[in-house]
């Protein structure tokens, strides 16, 4: 099945539109009014002119590497690689993103690794063993202006992973005469072995990928590079408490799977991008990072996520998702599984099924509606764009890496925040902020119109065993040699 197929298959508001026209062009992109964070600085340039375009005042920007501390704080659980080393269907997928407010744009990288147990495409004695498998490693990025580009490679031999910290990397192509990495070193050094690849660790990031000619229904750039470095802000708690499991600790196993991490729900980010012939730098950029892994995504879902607000006071950060995922068993039972999260003020507003109800209505694409409560908070979110969106890819077991979701960075997003009374009504107002700039997804399908959920019906066995409040991460390290990978 190619990804056209695919994308029509999985998700029906594909059919919506041509996936081969040329997105809308961006709108108007003015600077948010007021932001209280620390204030980011940026440029853009052209390579031809080297002068800084939009900005009045030049600014040369030079990140700092810093090798990855162990130990470091704001570590969550599930920051490394999960991957056992069994031939199982196995996916995991990194997201990271940069915002520039005073540019109004957005770049988000993307990597995935599939069936890492096979090295290469499946010889047919293979198949016949374990049954048709997709492999591979990709990188994605949605940029400025949302366009796009994909670089994508069968084989995973290049690939390598550290299995407790968010430290991975790539060589698509190293440079000749030179050994492909296989953990974390130095920018010069890297510069130095690889010609077209990638390294990420939760402090820096850096590579340069080059379209590979897969992708003719969005428009694309011919090449990126980046190197930035990243100041943590918020992990995933409150700041200075134990960070925690997004999931719960029932990520540690192979159960409820797809499973999802975010490592970092906030963070400052300082370097460069060169977007095809525009460079832009930063300086105190507000950044995010997540993960999933597992046997495959989930049937149907969306997404909203956003760093950059204004009206609140101090680093705001939003995550909220929700979806149609299979539970384990003989038979193809689905549950609906939905979070919305906030850290704001140092402290983790968190919503999730096991502690409150959170519901939804999501149009196929340009309005996401959320609302949710737990013993002492409420929290309503409102989203809405009129932008196409890009296609994206996902690793999919139907037809590996293949269109099967659509985004956008230029989501018009209300927040707000409520302590709940003691009879369930709206209390005092904890923050209220909006954004121009939300991350909205819609992914999987098949969506036939509106989809109205909630996570009501999460059986109670399973929320109950998710408010014990199993520290896994100190188990484990009294035996260490029975901790799973990644954890």
């Amino acid at each position: 099945m190619d990804t056209r197929s695919l994308a029509v298959s999985m998700n029906t508001n594909f059919t919506s539109f041509d996936l081969s026209r040329r997105l809308s062009p961006l709108r108007s992109t003015n600077k948010l009014a007021h932001r209280s964070t620390a204030r980011a600085s940026a440029s853009i340039s052209t390579p031809n002119s080297g002068n800084a375009i939009t900005s009045p005042e030049a600014i040369s920007v030079k990140p700092v590497y810093v090798p990855t501390p162990p130990n470091r704080e704001l570590r969550t659980p599930h920051s490394g690689y999960h991957f056992d080393g069994t031939a199982r269907k196995f996916f995991e997928g990194w997201y990271f993103r940069v915002s520039i407010p005073e540019k109004r744009e957005s770049f988000c990288f993307m990597y995935s690794v599939e069936n890492p147990a096979f090295r290469k495409r499946l010889s047919p004695l293979e198949v016949g063993l374990y049954g048709p498998r997709f492999t591979g490693v990709g990188a994605q990025i949605l940029g400025a202006n949302d366009k796009y580009l994909c670089q994508y490679t069968e084989e995973s031999h290049n690939f390598w992973g550290d299995r407790h910290e968010l430290v991975l990397g790539n060589t698509f192509s190293a440079v000749p005469g030179a050994r492909s990495p296989d953990k974390e070193v130095p920018p010069e050094e890297f510069n130095r072995r690889v010609s077209e690849g990638f390294q990420a660790t939760p402090i820096w990031h850096q590579g340069h990928i080059c379209d590979d000619g897969r992708t003719d229904y969005a428009e694309t750039v011919k090449s990126a590079r980046w190197e930035y470095s990243t100041r943590p802000v918020y992990g995933w708690g409150d700041v200075g408490a134990k960070q925690k499991s997004t999931a719960g600790w029932p990520a540690a196993f192979p159960v409820f799977e797809p499973h999802w991490q975010i490592c970092m729900a906030g963070g400052l980010s300082t370097g460069w991008i060169e977007w095809g012939d525009e460079r832009f730098e930063f300086r105190d950029a507000p950044s995010y990072s997540e993960k999933n892994w597992g046997g495959g995504f989930p049937r149907k879902w969306f997404w909203v996520q956003c760093n950059v607000f204004e009206g609140a006071k101090g680093e705001v950060a939003l995550t909220a998702a929700g979806g149609l995922r299979q539970l384990p068993g003989l038979t193809e039972t689905f549950e609906n599984a939905a979070l919305v999260c906030v850290h704001y003020d140092g402290k983790l507003y968190e919503f999730v099924p096991w502690n409150g109800v959170v519901s939804w209505e999501m149009s196929p694409w340009g309005y996401w509606y959320m609302t949710a409560e737990n013993e002492t908070h409420m929290v309503e979110l409102e989203a809405r764009t009129n932008e196409a969106g890009t296609p994206l890819r996902a690793p999919t077991s139907e037809a590996g890496l293949a269109t099967a979701c659509r985004d956008s960075c230029y989501g018009e997003l209300k927040l707000q925040i409520w302590e709940r009374k003691y009879d369930g009504s709206k209390g005092k107002v904890v923050m209220e902020a909006k954004s121009s700039m939300a991350a909205v997804e819609i992914g999987g399908g098949p969506w036939f119109g509106t989809w109205k959920g909630d996570t009501s019906n999460t059986p109670e066995l399973l929320k109950r065993s998710l408010q014990v409040p199993l520290d896994l991460e100190s188990v484990f390290g009294l035996v260490p040699f029975f901790k799973p990978p990644g954890l």
